[in-house]
């Protein structure tokens, strides 16, 4: 199996990589259970704890994510995005992000437990949170159900 180059880049005007994040398009069924990365973006300037981040396949923008530096509610660091455009995805490139972002938050200060929540039906994403070590305690907020990482 080829090894692929990805990283992580905090947003930057200086880059445009905002703007490629904004360009990026997810399945019309994944389009359901996220919002847009326009808004996450938009989100992340009125909380300045909101950390968003270009997911790049060598020097090409293919995804987003976007994490709290601060501790929220279970105790935790909440992942708020995490997304692969459609014409990249099954590549691994989401899981490989997935852990980069984990080890930035384990450097975090009191980083215990992370916190991602998605919708039930979504199963692609459930997928990817358990193979990365997330464990169903039964909590709910709204319409998603919460998987928690011990650090």
């Amino acid at each position: 199996m080829k090894k692929i180059n990805v990283t992580l880049q905090e947003l930057s005007s200086e880059n445009h990589n905002w703007y490629d994040c904004c360009k990026l398009e997810l399945t019309d069924k994944q389009q359901e259970f996220m919002e847009s990365n326009a808004i996450s973006i938009a989100h992340s300037k009125f909380e300045p704890t909101l950390m968003p981040h270009a997911i790049y396949l060598d020097d090409k923008v293919v995804g987003f994510l976007m994490y709290n530096t601060a501790i929220e509610e279970l105790d935790a660091h909440w992942v708020y995005r995490i997304m692969v455009d459609k014409n990249h995805q099954n590549l691994g490139i989401g899981k490989i992000a997935a852990k980069l972002m984990i080890s930035r938050i384990t450097k975090l200060p009191n980083a215990k437990r992370i916190a991602a929540g998605y919708r039930p039906e979504n199963k692609e994403s459930g997928a990817l949170w358990k193979i990365l070590g997330f464990i169903d305690n039964g909590d709910r907020f709204g319409r998603e159900m919460v998987v928690v990482k011990e650090l």
